[in-house]
């Protein structure tokens, strides 16, 4: 199997057979004679990908950057990462057809395609997106079928709506969120940050740790109010719930509760991701106004295990292993284990606090409701698509298997898009020659975005 990926992956980067269907050549982008900055770094994703189709020299080209101490440890590591994605890649493929003959043969077949040929462009890319991209086969052609058979696999036929919907969003939903936060930007600066002298000592020491987490556009601390996710993302859910006010949706004098799990990317922020969000909470002035916020770091769902849960369970005579449930009840580390924090919080929550709550609605931070938008477009706010009765009903899908409809997910569309449509695709089917990498996969980037208020803006249509 790995001779059949190979002919693949030559195919896309030999400019005799490739160049056609992509419009760019691989090989006459690796140019060792040139070792500028900018030409080392487009060598080694050549050198990559030509490695990836069986090239030994291109191979050779990346293991000589771990054998050059002259090229330091920047080079030496991308290029060690690069190496081991060559074990990888291949590995994976072979895993895939072990597990499936299904794909097994999609592969070899189109390995046999490609070899031939009298092999067009628009068959050849069906050929490439069987293997690489299965759900944008034909996406290029009969679009109003796909829709319409993917609109009719996605129907559901009910047979009971909930006998017990929400009534009371701002009583009966927990909102959950997750913080990412990291180190400051420039750790030599923390003298000038906006934060008080005790905060600062404490991140001097934090910066020298070792980074143990990796996440996505962590918050890092001292950043600009204007640029905190978090600020911006409760700012943003409390003016949905004062507006859900003003609508008479929950009464005057209601607060959201919701949940946050703090997620830091070094050991030594645990201690001081509370602190450090107190304090721009208070920076945010009257932020806060609609809103119960409850903060969780890892030591605090170090205490509930070990001052709650673990007590609870020899009370009532339960074997519960301990090490497995700290595997589940916390928030640092790999980026599900907060997720699955967060949904079991709620029955907790259930059980300790308000016994009067029937679900939970998890949001991020860089999402806001566009109460104004969702009136208009849909004649329904935010809190009050979570009153309807289809969240909880139960029915039957298009294969026939019963179904219960116990999740309720919002559109997202971009701030520069909302007005459109509260559906309009952030990536919309394509309507140009398909090229270069969207053989693949297409994808499309965004248009650019005029402010870094604007950059941070999704929008959650709340139902």
């Amino acid at each position: 199997m790995k001779q059949n990926f190979q002919a693949l992956i030559k195919y896309l980067t030999d400019a005799g057979s490739g160049e056609a269907l992509l419009n760019v050549s691989i090989p006459g982008q690796l140019r060792p004679e040139e070792d500028t900055e900018e030409a080392t770094a487009r060598n080694l994703n050549s050198a990559f990908l030509l490695a990836l189709s069986g090239d030994e020299d291109a191979l050779r080209y990346i293991e000589g950057f771990k054998e050059n101490p002259l090229w330091g440890p920047r080079w030496g590591g991308i290029a060690a990462f690069y190496t081991s994605g060559l074990g990888l890649v291949p590995a994976e493929v072979e895993q895939a057809c072990t597990d499936n003959p299904g794909f097994k043969k999609t592969l070899k077949d189109a390995s046999a395609w490609v070899g031939d040929k009298t092999s067009s462009g628009a068959q050849t890319i069906e050929k490439f997106r069987e293997v690489f991209f299965p759900e944008g086969v034909a996406l290029c052609e009969d679009q109003e079928d796909m829709v319409k058979a993917l609109r009719e696999k996605r129907k559901v036929t009910l047979t009971r709506v909930n006998p017990s919907p929400i009534e009371d969003p701002a009583r009966e939903v927990l909102f959950t969120s997750n913080i990412l936060i990291t180190t400051p930007l420039d750790p030599e600066d923390i003298e000038n940050l906006a934060l008080p002298s005790s905060l600062k000592d404490k991140l001097r020491e934090v910066v020298s740790e070792e980074q143990l987490y990796w996440y996505d556009h962590p918050i890092p601390v001292g950043i600009r109010a204007e640029s905190n996710e978090a600020l911006y993302g409760l700012r943003g859910l409390d003016e949905a719930v004062a507006f859900e006010k003003q609508r008479g949706t929950i009464a005057g004098d209601a607060k959201l509760a919701c949940a946050l799990s703090v997620s830091v990317t070094h050991r030594g922020l645990q201690g001081i991701a509370k602190e450090y969000l107190e304090e721009e909470f208070k920076k945010g002035g009257e932020l806060l106004r609609h809103l119960d916020v409850y903060v969780f770091t890892e030591a605090d769902t170090s205490a509930l295990i070990d001052e709650v849960l673990m007590p609870a369970a020899e009370k009532y005579g339960l074997q519960i292993d301990g090490k497995r449930l700290r595997e589940t009840i916390g928030v640092d580390g790999e980026y599900g284990r907060h997720y699955t924090f967060l949904k079991a919080v709620s029955a907790l929550w259930q059980v300790l606090f308000h016994p009067e709550i029937k679900g939970t609605f998890k949001i991020d931070l860089d999402q806001v409701f566009p109460q104004e938008e969702l009136v208009a477009q849909s004649g329904t706010s935010a809190l009050e698509h979570l009153k309807t009765p289809l969240w909880g009903a139960e029915g039957v899908d298009s294969g026939g298997g019963k179904v219960e409809l116990g999740m309720i997910a919002g559109a997202l569309v971009n701030g520069s898009d909302i007005s459109k449509s509260l559906f309009y695709p952030d990536v919309c089917l394509p309507t140009h020659a398909i090229k270069a990498d969207e053989v693949l996969f297409f994808s499309t980037l965004p248009q650019a975005l005029s402010t870094e208020a604007e950059m941070m803006t999704r929008y959650s249509d709340g139902g």
